[in-house]
């Protein structure tokens, strides 16, 4: 190759360098760097699993024992459907029911129906799925899009989960457990209260697989009571 060809290829390089550079916000950049720095990022590559969160219920299973074989599972939010592939493997294939308002790719074992749980007919709908019956676990990994706010993240993302825990408890055999994500911030200790009035116990649980800077949490609700 001519050395022209070289210095021209180099400074076009360059310049393609700079524009991408331009055209990133400061927030994305940081995002790219935790991406390409977090272990768990690569580890979620190695086992095939579709996203990172996908060890947080890991964690989350092995501390406080959520899935048995046979069990129905219910996944809401599910796409792309990292927490789908954890529970499939423990609970068995034909065990596990997603759903999403968003397409999500199949999973083996994994039946995904794509639908609002916020719409009148998702309740019967998503029991449908199962012959009308009630499922053991109702897991959640639904977060609102962060605007940078913690305040309005930490409301959005409790509202969100709000709206999944009064749909769980739709679904929910007595004895089940929930599962779902809350931004700490100084809403939730209202929605723990709401959540003990339904269940037996109670517990919140930060995962070692959450970033370290993160204000997530998880509430690990067991022993449905059944709907007061």
């Amino acid at each position: 190759m001519p050395q022209d060809t070289i210095l021209s290829t180099g400074k076009r390089t360059q310049k393609i360098n700079k524009i991408h550079k331009k055209k990133l916000s400061v927030s994305s950049k940081n995002w790219l760097r935790r991406q390409m720095n977090d272990p768990f990022v690569a580890e979620a590559k190695v086992q095939g699993y579709r996203a990172r969160s996908a060890f947080k219920i890991v964690e989350i299973n092995n501390k406080f024992k959520i899935f048995k074989k046979g069990k129905k599972v219910l996944d809401l939010g599910s796409a792309p459907g990292g927490w789908s592939q954890v529970a499939v493997k423990i609970v068995g294939k034909g065990n596990v029911f997603a759903t999403d308002i968003l397409e999500m790719n199949p999973i083996s074992g994994v039946k995904f129906v794509q639908q609002d749980f916020l719409a009148p007919e998702a309740p019967e709908v998503l029991m449908g799925a199962i012959g009308g019956e009630r499922y053991d676990v109702a897991i959640s990994d639904l977060a609102s899009n962060t605007t940078g706010n913690k305040r309005i993240d930490h409301l959005r993302t409790t509202v969100l989960l709000d709206e999944a825990f009064d749909f769980a408890i739709k679904v929910l055999k007595e004895d089940g457990i929930f599962i779902g994500k809350v931004f700490q911030g100084g809403a939730e200790p209202e929605l723990f209260t709401k959540v003990n009035k339904y269940f037996k116990t109670v517990k919140h649980f930060k995962p070692e697989s959450s970033r370290k800077d993160s204000v997530e949490m998880y509430i690990i609700a067991k022993g449905f009571k059944g709907v007061i």
